[in-house]
């Protein structure tokens, strides 16, 4: 399956533009700084991601040709526009496939649904524009491309206390770290795309649409009192092996990336102990709705992704040493289950 940068040939269903607009404008421009500041900032985070390169390069032994994704250091509204086309892409098999079933909306019923659906998706990404630092978009073509949301990390630094200097370096190290792995391996994105054409494969169109929105709101009041997510709407044994699938996947990425940038930090970053410490208690959210929205969009499971993930990885590596590790990056069929994230003994036994 190749990459692309657009909306598929259901794009139609999906209302795009308002979900960009809406999301720049929920997501706000961030904290007040004057022109000569925000420059400084933005020439540091580019330096700092160069720097980045090699240090991980140097620890992880993956080699990655620089400067082959390129760096972009963006406001909110920059990342809400990005991840959009992000959106598109790795949706794009599930509105293909409900846009190609019999008695698929069209006319007035397909533009009006546009817009709710895009009302939805831009409520998310302006909610999340707010609270990521940097990502890896890896479906950008030709061969993707790293994000530095400027406006959050001045907001976190700023809240947590912590040296600016240093953080704007531990929040490359982690990035790069993603851009490493991807590019290194070059099959990785491909895969997660095709995880995602699976899943379309097995979901059924007129499920999705009569009762996929029930199904949702009780996600969110499952939410409030503890349990569920939109994850949770995966029902089938195919539905839940390839969601597993992912989540080994992701676990890996998530886990390697924090355990690359705690392992090189103590060496560049001086105070690295103490933003952890102090970022580890901010990722467990603030207020009643921050949690609940965190739990119904499933980034619970992604701060238990980066707890197992590092578990796995530390595992691995004291036991065999990183080299051996590094098999994990050399086919799909090396890539951790579930299961192995939380027995790394078990993947240890089937891949070394």
């Amino acid at each position: 399956m190749s990459k692309h940068t657009g909306p598929g040939s259901g794009a139609g269903m999906v209302d795009w533009g308002l979900a960009v607009a809406l999301g720049s404008r929920i997501a706000g421009e961030g904290p007040v700084v004057d022109r000569s500041t925000a420059e400084a900032v933005v020439a540091e985070l580019r330096a700092d991601a160069d720097r980045s390169t090699g240090l991980v390069r140097e620890h992880t032994g993956l080699v990655a040709a620089e400067r082959t994704a390129p760096v972009l250091v963006v406001d909110r509204a920059g990342w809400v526009a990005a991840n959009a086309d992000g959106f598109a892409t790795v949706l794009a098999p599930v509105v293909d496939r409900l846009s190609a079933r019999k008695g698929a909306p069209s006319g007035l019923s397909l533009a009006v649904g546009s817009r709710v659906t895009g009302a939805e998706v831009g409520a998310v990404l302006g909610f999340l524009a707010g609270k990521v630092l940097g990502q890896f978009d890896p479906f950008h073509a030709p061969s993707g491309r790293l994000l530095l949301v400027a406006p959050n990390i001045v907001h976190v630094e700023r809240e947590l206390g912590v040296d600016p200097h240093d953080f704007r370096l531990w929040v490359c190290l982690h990035e790069e770290t993603h851009r490493v792995q991807f590019t290194a391996t070059p099959w990785l994105a491909d895969h997660l795309l095709g995880e995602m054409q699976a899943l379309a494969d097995t979901l059924e169109p007129e499920g999705l649409l009569e009762d996929g929105l029930g199904r949702i709101v009780e996600a969110v009041k499952s939410a409030r009192g503890g349990g569920g997510s939109v994850l949770d709407l995966v029902s089938t044994p195919e539905q839940k092996e390839i969601v597993d699938r992912v989540t080994g996947v992701m676990s890996l990425l998530e886990g390697h990336a924090d355990v690359v940038m705690d392992d090189v930090g103590p060496g560049v970053i001086p105070t690295v102990a103490d933003i952890r410490k102090r970022f580890n208690r901010r990722r467990q959210g603030v207020g009643v709705l921050d949690k609940v929205l965190r739990r119904v969009l499933g980034l619970d499971a992604k701060m238990a992704q980066y707890r197992d993930g590092a578990r796995f990885v530390r595992a691995v590596v004291d036991k065999a040493g990183m080299a051996e590790f590094n098999a994990v990056w050399e086919r799909p069929e090396n890539l951790p289950s579930k299961a192995e994230i939380a027995d790394p003994r078990a993947w240890i036994s089937r891949v070394l």
